[in-house]
């Protein structure tokens, strides 16, 4: 018997180039957390290129996870693993919150280690509970993580740093402009490959054009090693919080919601159904290398929705493909010359690509929004109040002001008030009480509009 698709092994030339093209995919979608994240601490250049090279290794080992799997742990489908977006703006809120920024990324780490591992404990309810967050949950957390993100890339787009000379100068909201347009021109008028690394090679673009306007430091590459390893805790032994461990909960359980819908949907393009057992396993592996990755100084791994579709589009379903990529970024990590190359990019080039890259992930959630049976009061409701809590941080960042630092680390996420809050009207509008008589008539992520309506059901998502 022939093997399925998904366990085909192509020849090695294919293999390496496909795999360098999911790479490239998600390249900058993985080093865009630790660039947030490490400028809010005050890395320096050569400390924000190892933090990169680290979060770029630990991506390589956590989707070895999932494509290879050991024991019940990877969902063994073409699932690329990297650092999740959703992190980032409860972890700036950490750095926020710590007065020696020093502690904050130990604070950080040790956050992420229990909430991998509490995770890792809770797969195999979780993949059973899934029906809690449907799309209209699951819709409006990723567009609150998008839209907690655009005020970074306006922060780049304008300097980086507030306190310089030229923060919102001509000259860098040009340079950001102009990397947009070239992104743009690439989506808009190129196929294949070029189009999918239209956001790579605006930021090649937009840095090269930088360069006679003297913002473009080479000085990370010239002071980075051919070969190096991401020391095992290299900014400090991990420190445990109770708040900041809440917060990054939060975040596990809304980054396990998207591993969860991104493993359906990839399995339904694969033509290899995610059951229960395949949704559990996926799920261990992603918290498994999440609670790895701070012992080499990377965040919390999540799915990489741009890389499904990737293999929607070229039809190429081989998981070592995408363990191939896997190898890539690993290799990429133990080599500090390649990761300093991201930092040598201006922070106004960033800021441009950024619009596009963080625009993308809301208009993920819009999508997501448009299955969720909109035309239900209820959800509109749930939809409502959920994204007015949500942009409390970034509309109005002083809100919270009177409460305590430590309930301050939670609430200025408005990732993560946004999800609590999107869960709790959901149970309210759509399964308790009348909701709960509605219920019947929800549709379970397992189940698709067919098998509805051969219950006599109507498809509508809560």
């Amino acid at each position: 018997m022939a093997d399925h698709p998904v366990d085909e092994k192509l020849p090695a030339p294919k293999m390496a180039t496909t795999g360098l093209q999911h790479v490239a995919a998600m390249y900058a979608g993985v080093v865009a957390p630790p660039l947030i994240v490490g400028a809010a601490v005050g890395l320096t250049p050569a400390e924000l290129t190892f933090l990169t090279g680290a979060c770029l290794f630990t991506a390589g080992l956590a989707t070895f996870l999932q494509t290879v799997g050991i024991w019940k742990i990877g969902a063994r489908l073409p699932f690329v693993n990297g650092v999740t977006f959703a992190g980032v703006a409860p972890m700036t809120a950490i750095v926020a919150s710590t007065d020696d920024k020093k502690d904050a990324l130990p604070i950080i780490f040790g956050a992420v280690i229990v909430a991998g591992l509490l995770g890792f404990l809770a797969a195999p309810f979780f993949s059973k509970a899934v029906r809690f967050f449907p799309p209209v949950v699951t819709g409006t957390v990723i567009t609150l993580i998008g839209v907690s993100l655009l005020p970074v890339a306006f922060g780049w787009a304008q300097g980086g740093s507030p306190d310089a000379d030229d923060y919102g100068s001509a000259t860098n909201l040009g340079l950001a402009a102009l990397t947009l347009l070239i992104v743009l021109l690439l989506r808009r008028f190129t196929r294949g490959f070029v189009k999918q690394i239209a956001v790579l090679l605006g930021m090649v673009a937009g840095t090269l054009i930088a360069i006679p306007f003297g913002v473009t430091d080479f000085s990370p590459v010239a002071d980075a090693d051919l070969i190096g390893f991401p020391t095992p805790f290299h900014f400090g032994a991990p420190q445990f919080q109770l708040a900041a461990i809440l917060s990054l909960c939060v975040v596990m359980v809304v980054s396990m919601t998207e591993s969860t819908a991104d493993m359906l949907a990839l399995g339904e393009i694969v033509e290899r159904p995610a059951d229960e057992r395949t949704i559990a396993a996926g799920l261990r592996a992603d918290t498994l290398g999440s609670a790895i990755a701070p012992l080499f100084n990377g965040f919390m791994c999540s799915a990489f929705a741009q890389n499904i579709g990737l293999v929607a589009m070229t039809r190429i379903r081989s998981r070592f493909v995408v363990a191939t990529g896997g190898g890539f970024l690993v290799l990429m990590g133990l080599c500090p010359v390649a990761a300093s190359l991201i930092a040598v990019v201006p922070r106004p080039v960033l800021g441009g690509a950024g619009v596009v890259l963080f625009g993308s992930v809301a208009a993920s959630g819009i999508q997501t929004l448009a299955k969720a049976g909109l035309d239900k009061d209820n959800n509109v409701l749930v939809v409502a109040v959920s994204l007015a809590v949500g942009v409390i941080p970034i509309s109005a960042p002083e809100f919270y002001h009177a409460f305590p630092e430590t309930a301050r680390i939670v609430l200025d996420s408005g990732i993560s008030t946004g999800c609590v809050v999107a869960v709790l009207l959901n149970l309210v509008f759509n399964h308790l009480g009348r909701g709960g008589r509605e219920a019947a008539d929800v549709t379970h992520p397992m189940e698709t509009g067919e098998d509805l309506a051969s219950q006599g059901k109507t498809p509508a998502a809560s």
